[in-house]
């Protein structure tokens, strides 16, 4: 789609917070995506991301799942290959809320090869809740704090090891 619509849709993201809570307030959310999501061609996979992120923002995993699904299955990732991972960190965090955490472990563990960006650190820590859900707590902190560890001022080398060391304790000194 074209930048004004794109403009408009990151600035009706940008006022969430105005809509405030309550049934009426996310359906007005829900019904303003709609209008946006008019205006696109027919078939355009921008729609149903917009909408599953409407539906999830308001509460409705469930209704988001199909939605975020159905983005993908129109070709996302060839039009905004950035909103397509965007969309795989979303539909994982909505298969948790549903109890379908393992598929979403699966989705967002080959985001983890994926070509590096701002979305790195919110894979990771999706597929933390994800692990953690599945009751693979270890895994989930080691992941956690992995990520974290470069972003420490010091003891960088000792928190990446230790981090480490939750998931292969046969790695530790004396072990």
């Amino acid at each position: 789609m074209n930048q004004d619509w794109e403009d408009r849709v990151a600035t009706l993201w940008s006022r969430f917070d105005d809509y405030g809570e309550g049934e009426g307030a996310e359906a007005r959310l829900r019904a303003d995506v709609d209008a946006l999501v008019a205006e696109l061609p027919e078939g355009s996979p921008l729609g149903p991301f917009e909408q599953a992120c409407a539906w999830d923002s308001t509460g409705h995993s469930d209704r988001a799942v199909p939605l975020y699904r159905e983005a993908l299955a129109r070709g996302l990732g060839e039009v905004s290959p950035y909103k397509a991972r965007r969309t795989k960190i979303q539909l994982a965090s909505s298969l948790r809320n549903i109890g379908q955490a393992e598929e979403g472990v699966k989705l967002l563990e080959t985001e983890l090869d994926a070509p590096s960006d701002e979305l790195d650190d919110p894979v990771r820590f999706f597929l933390a809740l994800c692990l953690s859900s599945l009751g693979r707590d270890r895994e989930a902190l080691s992941l956690a704090l992995g990520t974290l560890a470069p972003r420490l001022a010091r003891y960088q080398r000792s928190a990446a090891y230790y981090a480490q060391v939750l998931v292969k304790p046969e790695e530790q000194p004396g072990a």
